[in-house]
């Protein structure tokens, strides 16, 4: 099963993907998307600065706007684990 890294404010996606049986860690710093699979975060202050450093390899979903399903779903699809 996919590791995926979810900030710290999106306690309902956690939840929602440990449910359905994904290794959740969370994301409090950045050497903790490390090893992940998948990193969801909200969005809120992505790249305020205009400045990129690669932290991880595994994709990231920008939860802003999309409900747990539809990231569940993201995930699911990118993985090859359609349900």
């Amino acid at each position: 099963m996919a590791r995926v890294g979810v900030e710290q404010s999106l306690s309902n996606i956690s939840d929602a993907l440990r449910q359905k049986g994904y290794d959740v860690v969370e994301l409090r710093q950045e050497a903790d998307a490390q090893g992940c699979d998948f990193c969801v975060i909200s969005g809120i202050d992505s790249n305020v600065m205009g400045m990129q450093d690669v932290v991880t390899q595994g994709s990231v979903i920008e939860a802003n706007g999309l409900s747990a399903e539809d990231i569940l779903r993201q995930i699911d699809q990118k993985s090859g684990q359609i349900q």
